[in-house]
């Protein structure tokens, strides 16, 4: 997935996705925690992979992953193309009324937009897209 784009909670909690990472989340896709102060949003197959990942580990690994299973919401997009993201994960995040939603290879991230300004300085620059690239063996 890929893009940025610009969006607003409505007063009920509801977020517009964008209509390309909709023809790749699909209608019914997961909403959950991320290392960051942002939302991860998974396509029901890529979902699959993640907890099929899951299951493979030891029982000790997989309590680690406990946040992200506990938290993790079923999302099905209405007729306008809105989800409605539960309040426990918008509090995680920090979402209140702009939000950036971006694609990230293989899911969608939904950042506070301030958040994501103040993140997105930081790695918009030379010497990190070089490191990206080098890590690619461009």
């Amino acid at each position: 997935m890929t893009g940025e784009y610009q969006h607003n909670l409505d007063a009920k909690g509801r977020l517009f996705i964008p209509a390309r990472l909709r023809e790749e989340l699909g209608d019914v896709f997961y909403v959950t925690l991320s290392m960051e102060r942002c939302l991860s949003a998974y396509s029901g197959e890529s979902w699959r992979i993640f907890s099929d990942k899951v299951n493979a580990m030891s029982y000790v690994k997989q309590r680690k992953m406990r946040p992200l299973f506990a938290y993790a919401a079923r999302c099905e997009l209405d007729a306008q193309g809105r989800i409605l993201l539960p309040q426990n994960l918008r509090d995680y995040a920090g979402l209140t009324k702009n939000v950036t939603v971006i694609g990230c290879n293989n899911h969608a991230e939904f950042w506070d937009s301030a958040a994501w300004a103040e993140q997105n300085a930081i790695e918009m620059t030379p010497e990190r897209i070089a490191a990206a690239m080098e890590e690619l063996d461009f």
